[in-house]
Parts: structure tokens; C-alpha cells; sequence
């Protein structure tokens, strides 16, 4: 099967990316939920295929898409981008233009492969990509961002670049801290009695991880702001 010309996907749809990483099938079906049109990043369509899901597109340097795979999929659905300079999931945000990203099988397995997500996350607009693993919501923060969370819920914060960040809400608050990889970071934190959390963020490139329990109440604050 050949690679199609036409390198874009629009769709007024959230989409979901599967990428090749681990992942459960619990947490695929739950994205699934929130994001209903499926894209897989290169050998991500295997296990798409495997739990019975066709995507509407795969999209990489497809380095990792069996012969066999290739051949259950439907014509005009591969989208190939042959350079090595980046990740499938990089191609995949290049691509895609959807109001919400929600990717899974990207953070798990190897941490060379876990810290190339995070690259692409903090450089993709805030607020458009949520990555979703058996544990965590992981997503870049906007400008502005309230959130309700359980009281005593843990909450960290990752600076991908330098940054300033007020937050309010949290057991060890934040005002108008300085925060960079290699300096002062934000993880670790908890939600206060207060159960509201507010953020406001002076740069790109901060990330938040929250329990994967929170993915509704995240999906639900990223609307507000979009």
C-alpha cells in the first residue's frame, strides 16, 4: 500500500493517538470515550488493530508498521514523513488538526521514548495535547488554568523550559516562583482542603501531571480556555 499525498487530518472530533509505547486496554477504550477519532503513531496500529479498532490514519516514518498490519489497513490510510529528525508523535501533531489531542501508548515502556513525548508535549500549543497512562494525565499548562480536585490529591509540576508560575490551592503554593529543568521544579505537590487549584504561567513549556482520575475534570478545564 502506498503513502498518501495528502498529508493533513482535520476533524471537528477530539482525536485519540495510539502510539507503540505501553498501554493498557482500559485506559485506550477510556480515551476513546473523550476522543472518539482514532489516529495511531506508526506501529501504534497494531495494537489498535489487535483490540479491534480501525484508525482512520497512521502516521510516522513507518519504521514500526509490520507488512501484515499494512495490509489490514483500508487504501489512503498511511501517512508517511520518511525524516529521522523526529518522533512519530511529533509528525502525528504536525499532521493532525483536531480541538483536543489525547494521547495514549506514548509515555510508557522506554524513557528515551517517554522523554521524546514530553519534548513534543511542551512544544505543542498548551492545552491541545493530554497524554493518559494507567496512572496519569500529563498535559501542557496554558496561561491560565483553574481546576477542582479532590482535597489531598497529588499534583506536580515540570518545567520543560523556564518559566514564572503562581499557583494557588496546593498544601506548598507557588507565587510568582521561577521554575527550569535544572534548577528549582514543582513535583510533588498536593491539593489542598480547598480542592481548587490555580495556575497562571508566564512562558510555554510547563507541564502538569494529576491523577489519571482527574482526566474529566482536565478535559473539562482545557474546554474553558480553548
Amino acid at each position: 500500500m502506498g503513502s498518501m499525498t495528502k498529508t493533513s487530518y482535520q476533524t471537528g472530533n477530539n482525536v485519540t493517538v495510539i502510539g507503540d509505547g505501553e498501554c493498557s486496554r482500559e485506559v485506550f477504550e477510556e480515551a476513546l470515550r473523550f476522543a472518539p477519532d482514532l489516529i495511531a503513531a506508526d506501529g501504534g496500529a497494531a495494537r489498535a488493530l489487535g483490540w479491534g479498532h480501525m484508525p482512520a490514519r497512521v502516521i510516522g516514518d513507518m519504521d514500526s508498521l509490520a507488512p501484515s498490519d499494512r495490509k489490514r489497513l483500508p487504501p489512503g490510510a498511511i501517512i508517511t514523513l520518511a525524516e529521522q529528525e523526529t518522533s512519530d508523535f511529533d509528525k502525528v501533531l504536525r499532521v493532525v488538526q483536531a480541538p483536543l489531542i489525547l494521547g495514549v501508548g506514548l509515555l510508557g515502556g522506554r524513557i528515551d521514548h517517554a522523554l521524546a513525548s514530553l519534548a513534543t508535549l511542551a512544544r505543542a500549543q498548551p492545552g491541545r495535547v493530554v497524554l493518559l497512562t494507567d496512572r496519569d494525565v500529563t498535559f501542557h499548562v496554558p496561561p491560565g488554568l483553574d481546576l477542582a480536585l479532590p482535597p489531598g490529591s497529588w499534583f506536580s509540576l515540570f518545567p520543560m523550559a523556564p518559566v514564572r508560575v503562581t499557583a494557588s490551592g496546593l498544601v506548598w503554593p507557588l507565587d510568582d516562583l521561577a521554575l527550569q529543568p535544572e534548577g528549582r521544579i514543582g513535583t510533588s505537590n498536593r491539593v489542598d482542603d480547598s480542592g481548587r487549584v490555580g495556575l497562571r504561567v508566564t512562558g510555554a513549556g510547563l507541564l502538569a501531571i494529576v491523577p489519571r482520575a482527574a482526566l474529566q475534570t482536565v478535559l473539562a478545564a482545557l474546554r474553558q480556555v480553548a
